[in-house]
């Protein structure tokens, strides 16, 4: 019998957005079936209002070819998809989206325009990738950053990564998210170098350095997610046992963290990149549907939190 708890939590992000306005999306180069369905579903769901960027008779074609509607769609004639990336983050500059989305190019591609120093979308905080998992035997989504795009992060990029994650966290409204940061063990260990990290970060919180979570490390992952693990190592603390964002040490642990929940427990994992002006969805050709309408959700609910938190500035200045 199939589990009904499976993809609640997803379902319940996708529905969230109900009540929301459609967020102005670049979808750069959606020349596959996979990206450019994934974009017109999620306009379908009145989650994005999509720009579509690229060789526009080959998006037409294949439009055409798998019988979807694009008609009122607005499409930016760009030759390939260097061009088009460069045109998705150019349009971001202009204030004429409110998000990024990747379509059939190479990730690296798309970011190394966001990044770029003269053009680009950068701000002061560093990128960084966060997968929003949804585990069939986790009680609610389980966040993991960073498994993308940071590969052997310093501790001053951590404190960048733990912020983006934290603050996307209060976008899906939750209000004072659990940090576990992960280590091989659970005490602090100069061998180890993430486990001094760990020990740096949580005194960081304390300090004010992190704000608006509550984190606790190094923990192994049994104590980040099991509370009858950390129970039976004595470990006597918030965060374990119901961790919301799991910090890992690099990209490579992440990485594989992230796999294996979705191979061997069933898991989807929905993804965005945090830290430059607006969010940039990325997706695989392996996701399903449900999995790209969940990222698109989770940006546009990002995107509105960082609207309106503008707002809210703009009138006191």
């Amino acid at each position: 019998m199939t589990d009904p708890r499976k993809h609640e939590k997803y379902d319940a992000l996708i529905h969230s957005c109900r009540t929301l306005s459609p967020v102005r999306t670049a979808v750069a180069h959606p020349c596959d079936k996979a990206s450019l369905a994934g974009a017109l579903e999620a306009a379908a769901a009145k989650i994005i209002e999509p720009i579509l960027v690229g060789p526009e008779a080959r998006i037409r074609a294949l439009a055409a070819s798998l019988e979807l509607e694009i008609d009122g769609l607005q499409i930016i004639d760009q030759p390939h998809s260097h061009a088009a990336a460069e045109m998705a983050v150019a349009l971001v500059r202009a204030g004429k989206v409110d998000a990024l989305m990747k379509g059939s190019l190479h990730t690296e591609e798309l970011l190394t325009e966001v990044v770029r120093k003269d053009t680009g979308i950068r701000t002061s905080r560093r990128i960084s990738h966060v997968f929003i998992m949804d585990v069939p035997t986790y009680p609610k989504p389980l966040f993991i950053t960073d498994a993308v795009v940071n590969i052997l992060p310093t501790l001053e990029d951590k404190v960048d990564i733990v912020q983006n994650a934290i603050e996307f966290a209060h976008a899906l409204g939750i209000r004072v998210p659990k940090v576990a940061i992960l280590s091989a063990v659970e005490t602090i260990n100069s061998k180890f170098r993430s486990t001094i990290d760990a020990a740096a970060l949580c005194k960081m919180a304390e300090r004010g350095q992190i704000t608006g979570a509550l984190l606790d490390g190094p923990l192994a992952l049994d104590n980040a997610i099991s509370r009858e693990a950390a129970a039976i190592k004595h470990i006597t603390s918030a965060v374990a046992g119901d961790a919301d964002i799991l910090l890992v040490p690099d990209l490579e642990a992440g990485n594989m963290l992230a796999k294996e929940l979705t191979f061997l427990a069933n898991a989807d994992a929905a993804g965005i990149v945090l830290g430059a002006r607006v969010p940039v969805i990325l997706t695989s050709r392996a996701d399903n549907l449900r999995t790209r309408m969940a990222s698109c959700a989770v940006a546009a609910l990002y995107a509105h939190r960082r609207g309106l938190a503008a707002a809210e500035i703009g009138k006191l200045a």
